[in-house]
């Protein structure tokens, strides 16, 4: 990997410390909270994050300001480097597409992959850049692979409550009003990076039956052959709710003992920050090897 150095954002779900054991670098995500900012895995902490939110604070994300990422890129195109960044998908937030204009100023040094994944699938993306640059790619090659398997993944979530839809604006007042009274739990899905409602549900078992349908569909279907060449994996993400994702993570295990489950992770704080506590999410996605 001497000569491909592997960029990405705290939205992968990938902590500082562990980049470092994987010889990456990860841009922390900035978020304003009551006015202050902060920066995810350097002064903000998951539990400090969702503590803010149970005091009801004000909470907004951001992107990583131009500076961070110019000036970490220059560090390390000091040798004869070329940089690899996968940052989240671009259909959800603008960090994208401001690191494909500024690349333009790099000379062809710097390969943004807009492989529109956030969390879980994107950090295997990260995992098969990895992969892809230890075998002796190129930034170019890398990056190509990357946007050829982009589509191979997919994520289903489901929400303990709808209070930060409607606080971001994504759900109106009397929608979430309503329900609340029904007690209506949705389940939301990504694919090709955009967040788009799934089903609605009452409880959770209910919920983790219709993802667990849905990944299973996904499996027969679309990534069959994926499952069959053994190059598909399934993952599992939550917010706050760790006991019931290593929970759900048996329950996979059991339902599909052919597909190894690579990752039982928080999901990102960008993510979090729009659905709140308690959700709990299965995607699966292709391993490049």
């Amino acid at each position: 990997m001497a000569n491909v150095k592997i960029v990405t954002d705290s939205n992968s779900g990938i902590t500082q410390q562990e980049a470092k054991k994987l010889g990456i670098f990860v841009l922390p995500m900035p978020f304003l909270i009551n006015g202050e900012e902060f920066f995810e895995d350097i002064n903000l902490t998951q539990a400090e994050f969702y503590k803010h939110l149970a005091q009801d604070a004000s909470v907004s994300t951001s992107q990583p300001s131009t500076v961070s990422v110019t000036e970490l890129w220059e560090n390390l195109l000091k040798d004869d480097s070329e940089i690899v960044h996968i940052p989240m998908s671009s259909a959800l937030s603008e960090s994208c597409h401001t690191a494909e204009n500024l690349a333009k100023n790099y000379d062809g040094r710097v390969h943004v992959v807009d492989n529109q994944r956030i969390s879980i699938t994107q950090k295997q993306s990260v995992y098969d850049a990895i992969t892809l640059a230890e075998q002796g790619k190129s930034g170019v090659e890398i990056r190509e692979i990357l946007l050829k398997t982009k589509l191979d993944s997919s994520i289903y979530i489901s929400l303990e409550t709808l209070k930060y839809l409607k606080k971001g604006g994504r759900l109106t007042p009397a929608a979430a009003l309503i329900g609340t009274i029904l007690k209506i739990k949705p389940v939301l899905q990504i694919q090709g990076g955009k967040l788009d409602a799934f089903k609605k549900v009452h409880t959770l078992k209910q919920a983790k039956d219709v993802m667990l349908t849905a990944i299973k569909n996904d499996l027969e279907k679309r990534f069959s052959a994926l499952v069959n060449s053994g190059e598909l994996q399934i993952s599992v993400a939550h917010t706050n709710n760790y006991e019931e994702a290593e929970r759900f993570v048996n329950e996979i295990h059991a339902i599909f003992p052919e597909v190894p489950v690579a990752f039982c992770n928080p999901l990102s704080l960008s993510v979090a920050c729009h659905i709140g506590p308690g959700a709990l999410a299965i995607g699966c996605s292709r391993i490049i090897k």
